[in-house]
């Protein structure tokens, strides 16, 4: 891979994982219909949730820079709310699923009445991943440690778990951690063996999950990488994706899938193990919008151009000037017609269309 191509990648990936705050995520509008297929399974379905800022809604700190800023949650709920977005994100499509408000996040759970509980809690903070980032947040082992003191504090029964699902969608901070600690070494080198040790630990993650009780469970392929706007802004000015890097998205499904598979094998309870695959979805999200923008350029957006950045390349989506405290950032006049949100993130509109990709795995995780 070429070694500039993943070191923008990375700095971009980095730089806007690490951007949350907190409050509003547990918005009373979470029952808001997404219109995209809702299922009302049996409402006693809990989703717990673990992994990095695809899936946090509103566990990361206030005083990053980031998700608790504007224009972050402009689309739902209307302001900053703790989501990498302009709205919804994977989580909240997912609980819509289930036919659940989004599970609260963890950081909030002793803010709200025990009742708000009931659908389980998002343990997913941004930034994070696998292994530790570069960055002092809860890591998946940890996020799992949050998860088993709430069991031995009995707020959730063997009941509870028997009917509940998981959700793991991480990974991808982990590559920029990798990216950004080789510098100026060949990034390429040993990414065989890095692939194969996070692909090892998830594993072993998500075994751990199965043996606390959670017989369902949903963990996301990569994104395809080399399709995210920190990227393709660097070296084709928003038109292509790097090859290379989904190159290396594909070797990371690929080892996940192997591993996965070896898991079912050796499962001795009766559990369900589903792959998510962003990373068709993503680049089958994208297609479709290329094709649609073909024949209404006017009012589509380059699926591969994020909605939100920064005036120029010293800013991002959310920044302001520190003495006027005037906007940095630009946002596109139709953020509902937008593929991607920043140069990392998903829109809610990128998000629904993944959702529609992938739904059909996760009846999988219902019957």
């Amino acid at each position: 891979m070429e070694q500039t191509t993943i070191v923008a990648f990375c700095l971009f990936l980095f730089y806007i994982t690490t951007c949350p705050q907190v409050h509003s995520a547990i918005s009373s509008d979470h029952r808001h219909r997404l219109g995209q297929g809702q299922h009302h399974h049996d409402r006693s379905v809990k989703l717990f949730v673990f992994g990095d800022s695809y899936a946090d809604t509103g566990n990361s700190g206030k005083f990053a820079t980031g998700s608790w800023k504007a224009p972050y949650g402009i689309t739902f709920p209307g302001k900053p709310a703790g989501r990498f977005s302009d709205g919804r994100v994977l989580t909240d499509y997912i609980a819509s699923f289930l036919g659940i408000r989004s599970p609260v996040p963890y950081k909030w759970r002793k803010s709200v009445k025990k009742s708000k509980l009931v659908n389980g809690i998002n343990f997913a903070y941004g930034g994070t991943g696998v292994f530790q980032t570069l960055i002092s947040a809860p890591n998946m082992t940890t996020q799992i440690d949050f998860f088993q003191q709430l069991l031995e504090e009995k707020l959730y029964t063997k009941s509870d778990l028997d009917s509940s699902i998981a959700l793991i969608s991480l990974a991808g901070n982990d590559y920029a951690a990798y990216f950004l600690k080789t510098g100026n070494q060949s990034p390429g080198k040993d990414l065989a063996a890095v692939t194969t040790s996070i692909v090892n630990q998830l594993v072993v993650n998500i075994k751990r999950i199965n043996d606390l009780g959670v017989r369902k469970i949903g963990v996301t392929a990569i994104e395809p990488m080399g399709c995210l706007p920190g990227v393709t802004s660097i070296f084709t000015s928003y038109q292509n994706c790097s090859e290379s890097l989904n190159s290396a998205s594909r070797f990371h499904n690929q080892i996940l899938h192997q591993k996965v598979e070896e898991l079912k094998n050796v499962t001795t309870t009766k559990s369900t193990f589903v792959i998510l695959d962003l990373y068709n979805a993503f680049l089958s999200a994208i297609q479709q919008q290329k094709l649609h923008q073909a024949g209404n350029s006017t009012t589509l957006e380059n699926p591969l151009k994020p909605c939100c950045v920064g005036v120029s390349s010293e800013y991002s989506c959310g920044s302001v000037d520190e003495r006027s405290g005037a906007a940095k950032y630009t946002v596109c006049s139709n953020p509902e017609r937008s593929m991607f949100w920043d140069k990392v993130h998903p829109s809610q509109n990128g998000w629904r269309a993944v959702y529609s990709a992938i739904k059909s795995s996760l009846h999988q995780l219902v019957i």
